[in-house]
């Protein structure tokens, strides 16, 4: 407490911006001392949320301080002193936060909602239902813009798929909540002050309750990571080692009434055989509304939802032509309550649901139960009849068990005319020693359609052990080939997977170069399901040898060995043959078989430089030797992921980044196939509420002529679906650019005026921006306004 008065007081001579405010602090709750239960005061006073912190309110505010260090290592006090005044009224809760920095600069830009990855932050997470498992987070960087989202236990993250390190509770930003932030750079770092109404929220509906609590700080100069609770990596939960809020109560939300009409209206183009026509610009009108039934319960509709593609999905490379390609949910009626259809095995896909015409979904939480329900009829060209609306409904209910565990169930229904997709499952996560989770699902899907019904099912087990030096996880999956998830994303069905990944973790000394070094030993196999079920040996199986090193100032290295060897996928090559020349000039046409294993030999590299004030970049590639599954054949590869971040001002970003895959034939060196996606984005954040953005992205792709690399070396030849003849599969390139214009005012999550434009073109020669000629455009136009009743 002296330390605290001592540190205000020398501060308080400091004029201007950088005044800290008041000199006499309320009461003070030292995280690393494991001063982790907070009083907080309730206040009857109405403030100006402004950045300064200077009302009297904040002179009886609880003080959050001593924080400790959590990434890359923890178990050592923070480098920088942080204090974060808390208190509420009866509407709503209140934080103002004071962030010392003398070590080094402090980053921050006047950026869109939800992009301050790079700039200094503070994360403030509470958990409202007190359960451990799912916190708000509401993130704000030193000029106060926001980031908000989800932090779950369920949604466990890695920073990359070779990463050794121990996967993290990961964050969803896609929820957006409405609530005030101000900060300023001050000389002692920043201050930030923060209003979250009741209104925006959901929590317990009791008189009197705790919340959970615990307050994260990055600091970009160090790469650091800071809690207010002395949390350690090692264990199970993070959520688990939150503080509390004690005794909170009359908490009024008053009436919870969100009324939303959205209009929109857009134009496509494109060149046909008598010119380049446009549709009709007819304008279609929306309505969505959020209702809280309760504290803890919300009710949301929407009618004809709006498109809300502001920004086209950016290209992604394919690796295994058996696994589909994953694209994020961006639909806001969708994304609100996404956190309680939350699923193992992506049971639940809400952009199954492609045009709604109408929708409705009930989310919250019940006495330790989670509820999300969710009901939709999709527009009747979606339906495999073109005369039926598609029907979904979606359950999914979860309990807590214990501290930190939890059981589910799911239930999808897609009803498509006679035919129709049902999924039953359930599942659990079970914590226990501190360290260890254990996770348990099942499934089975019933699937009609063409009059023929089936019955098939999905199953997962995983055990780890976290631990801050040795980590472990064993997993083994599977799903029949007859499993389908009509409401849900199965990226490979009719596969079984069993994987044994043993970790060490080496943390530095504090002020060693080498701040952690993890590195992991992933075991994999993957079967045909019917293989697996026969007890047959694995078709494919990999031995990944990773390492990550975080070096001091936020540097970060990886480096990973693949052996791996594929067995040959009949399935994938049944429309294959091959022209068989018999000399004299007749040919004949013979089955494609393939040689029956390829042997890989891959070499990893990775590199992210840290967040500095002004750049940021990060190098992902592969080398090495491995399947060319154009031809099924081995082939030397080069796989390329570059990106670089640019802020010159506090208003401008330029991001830029290069995917790049090229597969390579090892004896005559001629390339089979080769794409480039470089994609470039400009933004300029005019206000706060205010900017415009520019996106291109180029798409070229090339492919050789296919032969039978690995035996005969003759020409291969693919069924065309459409006639059933068997044609030669010759070379062929393409070269798409795609050009977007969005200019966007949104002041608050809801209230917003999108104007857009987007235009594809395409050209003859690769990358030479000559001759490019549009192949289709379109304008779109989006007004909406949230009225909070």
């Amino acid at each position: 407490m002296q330390l605290v008065v001592i540190g205000w007081l020398q501060l308080a001579a400091v004029a201007g911006a950088a005044d800290p405010g008041p000199i006499h602090p309320g009461p003070v709750y030292h995280g690393g001392r494991n001063e982790l239960e907070v009083a907080v005061p309730r206040l009857e006073r109405t403030i100006v949320v402004d950045g300064r912190l200077d009302e009297p309110a904040w002179l009886e505010a609880a003080v959050l301080t001593g924080f400790s260090q959590y990434a890359p290592v923890d178990g050592v006090p923070a480098a920088d002193s942080t204090e974060v005044l808390v208190w509420y009224s009866a509407d709503a809760i209140h934080f103002g936060i004071r962030a010392f920095e003398p070590h080094g600069q402090v980053n921050s830009t006047l950026a869109d909602r939800d992009r301050i990855a790079s700039d200094d932050a503070i994360e403030i997470l509470l958990d409202t239902f007190n359960d451990g498992r799912r916190a708000l987070v509401f993130a704000v960087n030193p000029l106060g813009i926001q980031s908000d989202g989800v932090r779950s236990e369920a949604n466990r993250q890695r920073s990359g798929s070779f990463d050794a390190g121990p996967d993290e509770a990961g964050v969803d930003l896609s929820p957006d909540y409405v609530y005030e932030s101000k900060g300023q750079l001050t000389e002692f770092g920043y201050q930030v002050e923060v209003r979250i109404p009741f209104k925006s929220i959901r929590y317990q509906a009791r008189r009197v309750q705790d919340w959970g609590i615990n307050v994260v700080r990055r600091v970009q100069h160090s790469g650091h990571e800071q809690t207010w609770t002395p949390a350690r990596r090692g264990l199970a939960s993070f959520l688990a080692q939150n503080g509390r809020l004690r005794g909170l109560t009359g908490l009024d939300q008053g009436l919870v009434l969100d009324l939303n009409p959205v209009a929109t209206m857009k134009v496509d183009g494109a060149r046909s055989a008598n010119g380049w026509r446009y549709g009709d610009a007819e304008p279609e009108f929306g309505f969505n509304a959020r209702w809280g039934v309760t504290a803890n319960l919300t009710l949301n509709g929407t009618v004809n939802p709006d498109f809300s593609q502001v920004e086209s999905d950016a290209g992604q490379l394919v690796y295994d032509p058996r696994s589909a390609l994953y694209f994020a949910e961006k639909r806001p009626f969708f994304l609100e309550g996404s956190e309680h259809f939350e699923v193992p095995s992506q049971l639940i896909y809400s952009r199954r649901i492609v045009e709604p015409v109408a929708a409705a979904k009930l989310t919250g939480k019940i006495s330790g139960t989670d509820v999300g329900i969710l009901s939709a009829v999709d527009d009747r060209v979606h339906s495999a009849s073109g005369e039926d609306h598609p029907v979904y409904n979606i359950v999914r209910l979860r309990r807590d068990v214990g501290s930190a565990s939890t059981v589910g169930v799911v239930y999808t229904d897609r009803v498509d005319g006679d035919a129709y997709n049902r999924v039953a499952g359930a599942d659990a996560r079970l914590v226990f020693g501190g360290v260890w989770a254990l996770s348990l699902q099942g499934a089975a899907s019933i699937d009609r359609r063409g009059g023929e019904q089936t019955t098939a099912p999905l199953w997962a087990a995983s055990l780890t052990r976290r631990g801050r030096r040795f980590g472990l996880t064993v997993s083994v999956d599977g799903k029949d080939p007859e499993f389908r998830a009509g409401s849900g994303f199965i990226s490979r069905p009719g596969v079984a997977n069993v994987g044994i990944t043993p970790r060490i973790t080496f943390p530095g000394a504090p002020g060693a170069r080498i701040e952690s070094w993890s590195t992991s030993l992933a075991i994999l196999g993957n079967w045909d399901y019917d293989r697996f079920v026969r007890g047959l040996a694995s078709q494919d199986r990999k031995l990944h040898l990773n390492n990550t090193i975080v070096l001091r100032g936020g540097w970060r290295l990886g480096a990973s060995v693949l052996l791996e060897s594929f067995g040959y996928p009949p399935d994938l090559y049944r429309d294959y043959a091959v022209e068989r020349q018999l000399g004299g000039g007749a040919t004949d046409t013979v089955p494609f078989v393939g040689t029956p294993r390829i042997g890989n030999l891959d070499f990893v590299f990775d590199i992210t430089t840290p967040e500095f004030s002004r750049f940021s970049g990060s190098l992902f590639a592969i080398v090495g030797r491995d399947e060319n599954f154009h031809e099924w054949a081995p082939a030397y590869v080069a796989i390329l992921t570059a990106s670089a971040d640019w802020r010159p001002t506090e208003q401008v970003r330029v991001q830029f980044t290069h995917n790049r895959q090229q597969y390579i034939r090892p004896d005559d060196r001629s390339t089979v196939s080769v794409r480039d996606i470089p994609r470039l984005k400009l933004e300029y954040q005019l206000t706060r509420a205010i900017f415009v953005r520019f996106v291109g992205q180029y798409d070229a792709f090339e492919q050789d002529d296919l032969r039978d690399d690995t035996r005969t070396g003759d020409p291969i030849l693919i069924r065309n679906p459409a006639t059933g003849v068997y044609e030669r599969a010759l070379g062929y390139s393409t070269n798409d650019f795609r050009v977007d214009w969005l200019f966007s005012y949104q002041p608050t999550p809801g209230t917003v005026i999108f104007a857009g434009y987007g235009s594809s073109l395409a050209e003859a020669d690769r990358l030479r921006f000559r001759g490019l000629e549009r192949t289709a455009d379109g304008f779109f136009l989006k007004l909406s306004y949230l009225f909070r009743v």
